[in-house]
């Protein structure tokens, strides 16, 4: 399984996928879009975790911008745990998920 720190995100990589993420969604939160608000995204969100999908660090289907705001309302802070629109955004990208790890070759 390949292990990502937070120092990924000063990669040349994590910086080329950021930018790409936030052109294609015009540089506005997703989140805010959907209720016809427009506010600037303030960051790039994994919607599966980070910390315990590594693998899909880079995973376009899993990235979308967010406002700082809504950011927090997508994970409990004192455990960082999904809650709330990040677990339905989970939800919503379910077959995404399911595709990528019908993919990977079996592990020993």
């Amino acid at each position: 399984m390949m292990v990502l720190s937070v120092s990924m995100y000063k990669t040349n990589r994590w910086k080329n996928i950021r930018g790409r993420i936030l052109k294609k969604h015009d540089y506005l939160c997703v989140e805010s879009k959907r209720y016809g608000k427009t506010e600037g995204a303030e960051m790039v969100h994994h919607i599966y975790p980070l910390e315990q999908y590594p693998e899909l660090a880079y995973e376009d289907w899993n990235l979308i911008p967010l406002t700082n705001k809504v950011h927090n309302t997508f994970h409990d802070r004192n455990n960082d745990a999904v809650i709330g629109r990040g677990l339905e955004w989970q939800e919503k990208r379910r077959k995404e998920f399911e595709r990528f790890y019908a993919k990977l070759p079996p592990s020993d």
